[in-house]
């Protein structure tokens, strides 16, 4: 009797390893109008954006009929980049670079702020923005273009007086600068 339970037991599981997974219960995705990013749905679901994108007018807003969100899944308007996953598994990562095109006042006021800050006594501080100043005059001589992450950082620690380098007169041509580029 222990041996007829035994071998239905190793039937059940062969057949239970052959058969296809039953659904999860998470739905899909459904996306209107996607220009950019990625998008994953399902067991092993993984999305991830890695591109380098230059700023570009925004699209459309998506005029279609009401997106359903598949199941538990995700429902997306309009996608400009980034990255969605839904389902079993799911990870979306989002390691894009986005551009934005560079104005001639903010590398006009990127090389006067590098100038002042020769004034200032050197330090940790000071270094670190001379450095992120100093990557975004390359950016602009090599393309016109400026990582939109390097001028928040700039924005951030030169309008918030966070740094020495902010009390500098042309610390305040840079914030305007970068107000202006990210909107």
């Amino acid at each position: 009797m222990a041996a007829e339970h035994e071998d239905q037991d190793a039937a059940e599981q062969d057949a239970a390893r052959q058969a296809p997974p039953a659904a999860s219960g998470t739905g899909g995705i459904s996306i209107g109008v996607m220009t950019g990013g990625a998008a994953a749905a399902g067991e092993n679901a993984r999305a991830e954006d890695r591109a380098h994108r230059a700023a570009a007018p925004p699209p459309p807003p998506y005029a279609g009929p009401p997106l359903p969100a598949p199941g538990a899944g995700i429902g997306v308007g309009v996608m400009t980049g980034g990255a969605v996953a839904a389902g079993r598994g799911a990870r979306a990562v989002d390691a894009s670079t986005q551009y934005v095109a560079a104005s001639a006042e903010l590398a006009a006021a990127v090389g006067v702020l590098r100038e002042q800050l020769r004034v200032l006594a050197p330090s940790e501080e000071t270094a670190e923005v001379d450095a992120e100043l100093a990557g975004a005059e390359r950016e602009i001589a090599e393309g016109g273009l400026v990582r939109r992450s390097r001028l928040q950082w700039l924005r951030d620690r030169l309008d918030l007086g966070a740094t020495a380098a902010a009390g500098l007169a042309s610390a305040a041509a840079v914030v305007q600068a970068c107000l202006e580029l990210l909107g």
